[in-house]
């Protein structure tokens, strides 16, 4: 078998968090989700079985939890933050896709939320 991509995915991780442009929104904070998906390569892992040969997710998510507790005013900083910073702590991802969702944006609209998503690859040295 020849492996041609793989990605690592984490779906809807949810947050407290206090992010927002209006002061209020940082003060009393709100829900978000944060989904994100990294590409590396799989193959080592496919036939070792071993965690040491893929990306762990449950380090993936404790980059993402931290990132999240970090106040910031848009979403496209937060998901900037969280994408450099696993590409600084994952040499093995070569590329990644984040999404961060305010559940409840207060823009005055019935809808599930407002969301930015970013996706980037690893900067040629």
């Amino acid at each position: 078998m020849k492996i041609t991509q793989g990605s690592i995915l984490l779906h809807d991780m949810r947050f407290y968090a206090y992010h927002g442009v209006m002061e209020q929104e940082r003060r009393v904070g709100g829900e978000y989700l944060v989904s994100l998906q990294v590409e590396a390569d799989l193959s080592g892992a496919v036939m070792s079985d071993a965690v040491a040969d893929t990306v762990n997710y449950a380090e993936l998510y404790d980059v993402v939890r931290q990132e999240m507790a970090q106040p910031s005013q848009l979403l496209e900083h937060v998901a900037g933050r969280i994408g450099q910073r696993v590409l600084d702590e994952f040499p093995q991802v070569t590329a990644l896709t984040v999404r961060v969702t305010k559940c409840n944006p207060p823009m005055g609209a019935d809808c599930k939320g407002a969301s930015v998503e970013i996706c980037a690859l690893r900067a040629s040295e």
